[in-house]
Order: structure tokens, then C-alpha cells, then sequence
């Protein structure tokens, strides 16, 4: 793997077969893969704090990200806010992301079901069961980790905060 500082950012920007392909070299090298989703609009410092945990429980960290339209279906017509190519680009850039996949489907269960990374992490509002996809990684013989949330940061918040601000 190449260090943080020699890395480039669009080339961590990864198609499925590619991300596919990413996974099972990791694996086959002896490698843990943790995955997690999220739209990641507005990427904060609870992203951050909850990303690098994530990273610190394998390997190599794989991000999957909703498309534009996936995330207009879950947080409504105003989101994203950033499209699609920004947020993953943020995402890539940062020092413990190694990979940056997008899905369609308003869940990563499918995305999860066929890439079968080792560990799935989700912030702390889900329960393990409630994870998608997260049956099959524990078929798999991987496992489902609850990453604890930053208090008081969350996208949404910062979305009213700025509305609520009236600005003209």
C-alpha cells in the first residue's frame, strides 16, 4: 500500500469489480477489510472521529457512499447537498480511507452482500441487526461493529443551523 503522502486521491475512487478486486488481494494477503456507508453531505467532524475509528479495527477501510439519487430518497429533495464526485473525493482524501465505492440502492445490502469485506461498522444509532447487509458478512464469518457517534455533529444539524441563520 502506498503511504498517506504518496497516494492519490482519484485513484482510491474505486468501480465495484474494482473495489471487488481490492478486497480480495487484502483478504488473500492476510489483510482485515472494514467497510461502512453513509451519504457523507457535508463531511464534519463527526465523519472524521467516526471514519478513523473505523479504520483502527483492520487494515485497509473501504467506504461505500449513496449516489445522489439514493441519498435524495432517504433525506429528501433538497439533499445532497454535495454531489456525488465531491463527496467521494473528500472521502479518498482522507489519511485512513483506502477506498471509496458508490451504490445506487437506498441500502448497501447488496454492495455488502457480494464484496463480503471482514468487518462492517455503523455509526451508534443502529443496532446490529439492523445493519444491512450484515447477516451475510457474519455468515461470511466477518462481523458487525457499532462505531460510538460524536455527540451533537450530524449533517442534518448543521443544515438547520444554517437555515435557521436567515441569511440574505
Amino acid at each position: 500500500m502506498l503511504s498517506p503522502n504518496k497516494r492519490k486521491s482519484a485513484s482510491l475512487i474505486l468501480s465495484e469489480a474494482s473495489c471487488k478486486k481490492m478486497i480480495v488481494e487484502a483478504q488473500e494477503a492476510g489483510q482485515s477489510v472494514v467497510m461502512t456507508n453513509g451519504c457523507f453531505d457535508l463531511l464534519h467532524a463527526g465523519h472524521v472521529s467516526y471514519l478513523e475509528k473505523s479504520k483502527s479495527l483492520g487494515d485497509l477501510l473501504i467506504v461505500a457512499v449513496n449516489s445522489d439519487e439514493s441519498v435524495r430518497g432517504i433525506k429528501g429533495p433538497e439533499r445532497p447537498i454535495c454531489k456525488l464526485a465531491d463527496r467521494m473525493m473528500l472521502l479518498a482524501a482522507m489519511h485512513c480511507v483506502d477506498g471509496v465505492v458508490s451504490f445506487e440502492e437506498d441500502t448497501p445490502e447488496r454492495l455488502y452482500c457480494s464484496l463480503l469485506p471482514n468487518i462492517l461498522t455503523k455509526g451508534g444509532d443502529y443496532s446490529v441487526a439492523d445493519i444491512s447487509g450484515g447477516a451475510q458478512v457474519i455468515d461470511a464469518g466477518g462481523r458487525v461493529e457499532i462505531v460510538t457517534f460524536v455527540e451533537g455533529h450530524s449533517t442534518s444539524s448543521i443544515v438547520e443551523k444554517i437555515k435557521s441563520m436567515n441569511l440574505k
